[in-house]
């Protein structure tokens, strides 16, 4: 046995034993470890902290201690989170969950963009300024990626919130901002994209994230063209690498609406490009697998330095985003290689 295999299996997270067996090893569900793993799932706090915390109508007001967030998205980030600890829509919680993230969709397919930029400050819902913004991607993006993680890809009503989130997509492949006043709205240097003048990496994320976990969408050419922009960000953020496998865990608190997605987590691009198809063979996914690769610590654990809690889910995750470049991939970006700086570089005067 591999020493990182050994390091996972010791975790106390029966959750994280089952996912490393399951999806590390290849081990099948009869097999007895499995059986009893799944077992006894159900008690491990990360799961039964978050069922605790559910309301009696299906949603979550708060996922932890300390985050204050509105209904919308607090229910939205716990299915996520179920979702990747390996709970799916034949989980009693889950089914409550998503029947009230579809309670609040409307009819065009979308959520409330109002609604999720709501959060609870000393118990009081306040909604986020709103800037003018009428619509903003993610406001979609946010609740359709936890009834995606969940299994509810392919619910019908999932499917019309997909083709609203694509009908908000740019001539170029990339999503906007937002629109304000009639208008694109502005980017960022930290969310710009190397080759979209309108378009935002934060809502590109989002909507590339449920793409990639739809079981056809996944390799469409929509989130091909997605996936080929955020890899012309070539850049290489040690201390953010696993950010956002310890967000969904619960180990790093969950902030913002349009800054969701602020940090450039090179764990979650390889995530996203295993999903979609990429080949191993495109020289930018080469590049950040040789990255990820030599961060890797002598017994085979990468460390999630900010939090090592973190460390051997992060390694999970790396593990398993690693082993779906077997050679099966079927698709090469097109974008030429640009270096990319968020911030023009100010001439001096003197």
């Amino acid at each position: 046995m591999t020493t990182w295999a050994a390091l996972l299996l010791a975790d106390p997270s029966p959750c994280l034993r089952l996912l490393v067996l399951r999806e590390l090893l290849g081990r099948p569900e009869d097999d007895d470890e499995v059986r009893e793993l799944t077992a006894l799932s159900a008690q491990d706090p990360l799961v039964a902290d978050m069922l605790a915390l559910q309301q009696p109508n299906g949603s979550w007001e708060r996922v932890g201690a300390r985050s204050q967030l509105g209904a919308l998205r607090a229910t939205a980030l716990a299915l996520s989170r179920l979702g990747y600890l390996g709970l799916g829509p034949d989980h009693a919680a889950v089914q409550c969950g998503a029947k009230y993230l579809f309670s609040r969709q409307q009819p065009d397919g979308s959520w409330s963009l109002a609604e999720i930029r709501a959060g609870l400050i000393d118990g009081h819902l306040i909604e986020e300024a709103a800037e003018g913004y009428s619509m903003m991607p993610l406001q979609t993006a946010l609740p359709l990626q936890g009834l995606a993680m969940c299994g509810y890809a392919t619910d019908p009503r999932a499917e019309e919130a997909y083709e609203w989130l694509l009908r908000q997509r740019l001539d170029d492949g990339a999503w906007p901002t937002g629109i304000a006043s009639g208008n694109y709205g502005y980017v960022g240097g930290y969310r710009r994209l190397a080759h979209s003048r309108w378009g935002c990496r934060a809502n590109t994320t989002g909507a590339l994230v449920c793409l990639a976990h739809h079981p056809e969408r996944r390799t469409s050419a929509e989130a091909r063209r997605a996936l080929d922009l955020l890899l012309g960000r070539e850049t290489r953020e040690r201390q953010n690498l696993g950010f956002d496998v310890a967000r969904l865990i619960g180990v790093e608190p969950a902030r913002g609406f349009l800054t969701y997605y602020a940090r450039f987590d090179v764990a979650q691009i390889l995530d996203l490009s295993g999903r979609v198809g990429a080949f191993r063979d495109d020289a930018r996914v080469a590049d950040l697998m040789a990255f990820i690769q030599g961060a890797q610590g002598p017994y085979g654990l990468w460390e999630y330095a900010p939090r090592p809690q973190a460390s051997r889910w992060v390694t999970f995750d790396l593990l398993r985003s690693l082993s779906r470049f077997d050679g099966s991939g079927d698709w090469l970006g097109l974008e030429p290689r640009t270096p990319f700086r968020a911030y023009a570089r100010r001439v001096r005067r003197f």
